[in-house]
């Protein structure tokens, strides 16, 4: 439907160093992911801190990984869970979407990582994937669990900041994944993984949902992953399973490919770097972090104004 955008290779910012890789231990999310497979590591969520370290999440080994400016990496925290998306809240803690444990809270200044949100009244979580904050602090997180379009029953749910009420705004996606809002937090970009598509979702004033669409048809890969925006509304896709990130212009059109330079799970992203216009993204299972100029500067999706 459109013309190939223009490609370029993203550059190895940070590899997790052989010392830091798990091998020789078992890991339950590992051996269904990856068939028992070796995985030292396994990365997701990337997002910065207020002193400007990229953390991201080792999923099969419930770690939070640390990585200054200059790509030197340490373990900031190892807790029994499965960690996947993770986001800093305006507090300066971060939130964590974990498949085992719902929601968690982790505060970087004390090393003190905690349940936060662990059911839907009394109903578990299937597992949570990704969230994220707008900016009254209200919490949109997806609940992905193993749905598919054989079982679209994955959920959207938001955490009002006001009253702590948890509402479920969509239950019917095939494999809820990364999300992010545009500029004026009238529309939520929603990555559905196994059905290739970037859902659009139009939210009314007092935020229900009006409409839902398909805004972006992928095809081959795993599907979309991870999502960035930027001060455009420019839409950055992580494309897991292709080894790629698509850059879509406010109108969806393809505007920039992105090519890892080795391995094809090119999971998550965030913008990053001293002006904001540097896209850092994970390649899961080589267990490095790519960067890779941007056009436009990317949105910060919270407030460091407490």
């Amino acid at each position: 439907m459109f013309a190939a955008p223009p490609r370029i290779t993203a550059d190895v910012f940070a590899r997790i160093p052989d010392e830091l890789g798990i091998r020789g231990r078992a890991s339950y999310w590992a051996s269904v992911q990856f068939g028992g497979a070796e995985t030292p590591t396994f990365l997701e969520g990337p997002s910065f801190d207020r002193e400007g370290n990229l953390w991201v999440v080792d999923i099969p080994w419930g770690r939070l990984l640390r990585i200054t400016p200059t790509g030197e990496v340490s373990v900031g925290c190892e807790y029994d869970g499965e960690p996947n998306g993770l986001k800093f809240h305006k507090d300066g803690r971060a939130f964590i979407c974990d498949h085992k444990n719902g929601i968690m809270a982790f505060d970087p200044r004390t090393g003190v990582i905690e349940p936060f949100l662990e059911r839907a009244s009394l109903e578990r979580f299937k597992a949570t994937n990704d969230l994220v904050f707008t900016r009254n602090g209200d919490m949109y997180f997806t609940d992905q669990g193993q749905t598919s379009l054989a079982d679209p029953s994955g959920r959207l749910y938001r955490l009002r900041a006001d009253s702590g009420r948890l509402e479920c705004l969509l239950d019917n996606v095939p494999s809820p994944n990364g999300l992010v809002l545009n500029k004026a937090e009238n529309v939520l970009f929603l990555a559905v993984t196994r059905a290739n598509a970037i859902w659009k979702i139009t939210l009314l004033d007092n935020g229900d949902v009006a409409k839902v669409g398909t805004y972006i048809q992928m095809s081959g890969g795993n599907g979309p992953d991870g999502l960035a925006i930027d001060e455009d509304d420019n839409l950055a896709v992580c494309h897991v399973g292709f080894g790629a990130v698509w850059l879509f212009s406010s109108r969806g059109e393809p505007m920039l490919r992105i090519d890892a330079p080795e391995g094809h799970m090119t999971t998550n992203c965030a913008y990053g770097g001293p002006d904001n216009k540097t896209l850092y993204i994970t390649e899961s299972k080589t267990g490095t972090v790519l960067s890779a100029p941007m056009p436009v500067a990317g949105r910060t999706m919270y407030s460091h104004q407490d």
